[in-house]
Formats: C-alpha cells, structure tokens, sequence
C-alpha cells in the first residue's frame, strides 16, 4: 500500500544492514569504506529495485483503490506514482545506511532499532491508520467490500484477487529477504569462531522479530491509542517499548539469536 511501503522499504534495508553486521564491520576494518561498493548493498538495492518496487507498482495499477487505502484510484497525478515507486527504493537505503552506521559503530540494538521500527511503523498503519480503520481498509479488496463492512469480510478478502496477487509476491519477496539475510549472519558467525544457527533457525527468529515486536507492538499501540488518544496512547506505548526493548533487554536478547556483532 502506498501509505505503508516507504516504513516497509526503510524496514527492509535495515533488516539486510543487520544481517550483513559483521561483513560491514570486517570491510571497515580493512579501510573499505565506500559502502556504495558494497556486495551486500548491491543485493539489496537489487531486492528494493527488482522485487520490492516492482510488486507495490503492479499492485498500485492492478487495484488503485485498495493500494491507496481506498482513499484513491487511477487517476492519481503522476509525480504522485513516480515519488512512490522512487521511495520503495530511497527509503530502503536510508534503512540500510542508518543500520549500517549503527552496526558500524558496535551498536547492534541501535541497529535492530531501526529495522523493527520500520515494520513497526508500517503495521501500525495498517492496522490503525489515521482513523482506525487501516485493518478494515486492508481487508477490503474494493470500496464496496469497506462501505459493507461486517462479518466475514475478512474471509472473503482471503479469497479476492488481491489476496491472491499478494500471496503470489510473498512467494517472490519472502525468500528474496530471508535467504541472504541468514547466509549474511551464517557467515558473520563463522567468521567470529561460533557455530553458526540453521537458517532456519534463523529465518525464524526474524520472522518472530517482524511479526512478534513489529506487528504485535503495532496492534498494542493501536489500542493504546483507541483507549487513551494519540497523544497519551502513544507516550505510553513508547514508553513501555523502551522499558522492555532497550531497557528491559529484549532487544539485547534478539541481538544474542542472531549472533550479531558488537556490544549492547
């Protein structure tokens, strides 16, 4: 969705800053720092550029009015499309230089940071929105299916065609992101003398990551915000995040699953 992609491309290019930790640290070292040359920065501009920009594209021509929310349709001007396919890739490298300058600096919990605020970001639009309707906004395949509201509209979303085009790109994106994503901290593991998780082990925990802190704390914030307003709902969700996450260590213990480099 348009509203959502710019956290998720941001989200994605940390994601890769964080597996690729100890390969940047090691490239540093050896006085490699044009990061712009970067293996690992190429496979995901590549990710960005070749599977990620072009999915929210077909998504965006193919159902205008469920990619923008319902709030559009294909008559939205075209600088409009434009700086929406150039985020899907901008975004994704800003992601990535910020998480790399944190993994840079030994600083793995300021990296994972910035990965799950992406995902975050974006599922708390989604599942709240600017009105608390994001959920019913994503589970309605057309403006109909949103004005007729009611029980079973998530069902009959899951058989729509753009339930069927996204389980199609999951099959392109999911692998796309997590198989070098677990060969990067493999390797980064290898490298330090450890024995390095499975990947599917490793996939794992990145999924439990996204969808656990990303998704879980954004339907926590989301009702925080509908029981207390978007001033107090969204100091106090913060507030608890860095209790648990930065304080409470749950950050720190993510870090440890995935084997990264640096310190806390």
């Amino acid at each position: 969705m348009v509203q959502v992609d710019v956290f998720w491309s941001y989200g994605i290019g940390a994601g890769m800053a964080v597996a690729a930790s100890q390969q940047l640290r090691a490239a540093d070292e050896r006085g490699e720092h044009d990061w712009l040359a970067s293996r690992e920065l190429v496979v995901t501009l590549l990710v960005l550029a070749l599977v990620f920009a072009p999915s929210g594209a077909w998504l965006l021509w193919s159902f205008p009015s469920w990619e923008t929310m319902h709030v559009g349709d294909r008559e939205l001007p075209g600088w409009l499309v434009a700086a929406f396919a150039l985020t899907n890739v901008s975004q994704g490298l800003l992601g990535y230089a910020l998480a790399r300058r944190a993994a840079l600096a030994g600083r793995p919990v300021r990296a994972l940071a910035h990965w799950l605020l992406g995902y975050l970001a974006m599922f708390f639009i989604l599942a709240h929105g600017w009105d608390g309707s994001g959920y019913r906004r994503f589970f309605s395949a057309t403006p109909g299916d949103l004005a007729a509201w009611g029980p079973g509209s998530v069902q009959a979303f899951l058989g729509s065609d753009v339930a069927c085009t996204l389980y199609l790109m999951g099959l392109a994106l999911v692998p796309a992101l997590l198989v070098p994503m677990s060969g990067w901290l493999r390797a980064g593991a290898r490298a330090r003398g450890l024995s390095p998780r499975s990947h599917a082990a490793l996939w794992g925990w990145c999924l439990l990551a996204i969808f656990g802190l990303g998704l879980g704390g954004a339907a926590l914030a989301s009702l925080a915000v509908r029981a207390m307003g978007w001033l107090f709902g969204l100091g106090a969700f913060a507030s608890l995040t860095w209790l648990l996450c930065a304080r409470g260590g749950l950050l720190r213990g993510l870090a440890a699953r995935l084997q990264l480099p640096g310190r806390a």
